[in-house]
């Protein structure tokens, strides 16, 4: 595996401004729309790819905020493992990124997956640090979402998240697959060896777990095929392991969103703090 280089920028407070399409303002959750509009934005990165920390700048500068067309940009880092043999391992790494990476290299027909790498609604892909094919991208996002997806209420029992949420519209003759990510807040780590030893590195919206919480097949609201207790007008819950990276005192959220098989298209998505 090999990352790809290229000569970035230094990344500054302006960074975010000079986005066409993407709004500087947080979003404010107590201002939120009833049903808001969301971009996916997943970035498979690594703490051991000196070309990654660009990528994760970028990443925190546009999580979290809302484009010119009042969409919501969740972002999601995904840390890899095939870097943790080349000096440094990522601690924040897991096999289940690195697989969903090779799964998206499958669909888009890559040669070998690199990092850093972004992938928008699961439509398109490019070097993470590509700041005018984000926007790009972003832009090409303004279509309704095909369905919307919502989360009700979250409830925690032991190690074990109960989620309530909601489906609507109608799901593509595919179905879909309801993907939970449980992510950390903002993590940063010191980097002791490798391609980026000496340096502080921060994160946003950092992955600790990933996990297919129900398949469904297609129809007029979805019909179920696992992992769901259905409810009325479309309501679902589904049960979550929490993992043992989970933190008390540290900030936590939820991101959960509907995919089509494949690593297809991201058909919704939302998310709430912890």
């Amino acid at each position: 595996m090999r990352a790809i280089l290229r000569t970035v920028l230094p990344f500054a407070a302006a960074l975010l401004a000079a986005v066409p399409g993407v709004d500087a303002r947080k979003a404010a959750p107590a201002r939120a729309p009833e049903k808001p509009k969301v971009v996916l934005v997943e970035l498979f990165t690594s703490e051991g790819c000196s070309s990654c920390p660009p990528a994760d700048a970028l990443l925190r500068q546009v999580n979290g905020t809302r484009t010119s067309a009042d969409q919501l940009i969740v972002g999601i880092s995904e840390h890899v493992t095939y870097w943790n043999s080349l000096g440094w391992a990522d601690p924040f790494s897991s096999s289940v990124y690195t697989d969903r990476q090779n799964g998206y290299g499958a669909r888009f027909g890559l040669e070998s997956v690199y990092t850093p790498q972004m992938v928008v609604n699961g439509t398109e892909q490019f070097v993470g640090s590509d700041q005018a094919g984000l926007t790009r991208a972003i832009q090409r996002q303004q279509a309704p979402a095909p369905i919307e997806l919502h989360i009700l209420a979250t409830h925690q029992d032991g190690r074990t998240l109960s989620v309530s949420f909601s489906l609507s519209r109608e799901l593509p003759p595919q179905g879909a697959e309801i993907i939970a990510v449980l992510a950390d807040d903002a993590d940063c780590s010191s980097v002791l060896r490798g391609e980026n030893s000496g340096r502080t590195l921060a994160h946003v919206a950092v992955a600790r777990s990933l996990v297919r919480v129900a398949t469904l097949k297609g129809g007029a609201k979805g019909q179920q095929e696992k992992g769901l207790d259905e409810k009325a007008m479309g309501e679902q819950t589904a049960q979550i392991p929490i993992p043992p990276s989970f933190s008390n005192g540290q900030g936590h959220h939820l991101i959960l969103f509907a995919q089509t098989p494949g690593y297809g298209r991201v058909l919704g998505a939302d998310t709430k703090p912890l």
